[in-house]
């Protein structure tokens, strides 16, 4: 099984350049993020075409996540649990049906930024709602991936130059503590564990020519179950299609898992 994450900023801005990568890499799950539209202006029909059952968790204008599946999908839930209803749309969950289910999540965790504003500590307890949730999902011991844009630089390796994200929300040590302790719950970081080459940027900035500097970030992740961790085979970043025409910042991450 290949399970997607991408963070398409605007699935509609962008639906040619996203449909082309889909026709070409054939996920079987895909997790997408900052969709920025509400659930009725998603382009379903577009993705049903190409075989995908689809559910959505949308915003207007802002943020917004989808889950898109070859397989049926079964216990979808919007929403992180605790606690309670949140304005921002940032989490989508179902379990994919097969021979061996497997539980899936799109996340798109706060930017944080400004730091000196109400967006860092909504970022933080945003974590900590997650990490309470997760902590509930692994008692079920199942195959579990919770993938996303995270909005977490995890190590300096993981920035081209580290040096330009001191004062970001997005490399504060509370953001890296808070990340890892998500891990420390018995979480396994598929791309650290099929791979972990430096140099593996998942984010490339629109502005002062990143993308083509290489100056990015590895910020969107895969955390799997021990159930899922054991059937990890390897992990893939569609690096090219930053170059594409009209291309999300961000780029495919891929995990693929012998389910």
């Amino acid at each position: 099984m290949r399970i997607a994450t991408w963070n398409v900023n605007s699935v509609n801005a962008r639906l040619q350049t996203v449909l082309k990568w889909f026709e070409a890499a054939q996920p079987d799950v895909a997790c997408l993020q900052e969709i920025k539209c509400v659930d009725e202006k998603f382009p379903t029909e577009a993705f049903e075409r190409l075989g995908y059952n689809v559910e959505v968790h949308g915003q207007k204008s802002y943020n917004g996540v989808a889950l898109l599946s070859k397989r049926p999908m079964e216990d979808v839930r919007r929403g992180l649990p605790d606690p309670g209803e949140d304005e921002q749309s940032r989490y989508i969950e179902a379990v994919i049906s097969g021979p061996r289910p497997v539980r899936v999540a799109s996340i798109y965790l706060p930017n944080g930024n400004p730091i000196d504003t109400e967006k860092f500590p909504y970022k933080l307890a945003w974590m900590g709602r997650l990490h309470r949730h997760a902590q509930d999902l692994l008692t079920l011991e199942e195959p579990l991936v919770l993938t996303g844009d995270f909005n977490v630089i995890p190590e300096p390796r993981d920035a081209e130059n580290p040096s330009n994200w001191l004062g970001d929300a997005l490399f504060q040590p509370e953001t890296r503590a808070a990340f890892r302790a998500l891990k420390w719950l018995g979480l396994t970081e598929a791309f650290l564990a099929a791979d972990g080459a430096p140099g593996a940027y998942t984010f490339w900035d629109y502005q002062a020519g990143a993308w083509q500097r290489n100056n990015g970030i590895r910020i969107d992740h895969a955390l799997l179950s021990p159930q899922a961790a054991d059937a990890l085979t390897g992990v893939s970043i569609h690096r090219d299609v930053r170059g594409w025409d009209k291309p999300s910042d961000h780029v495919p991450l891929v995990v693929e898992l012998d389910l």
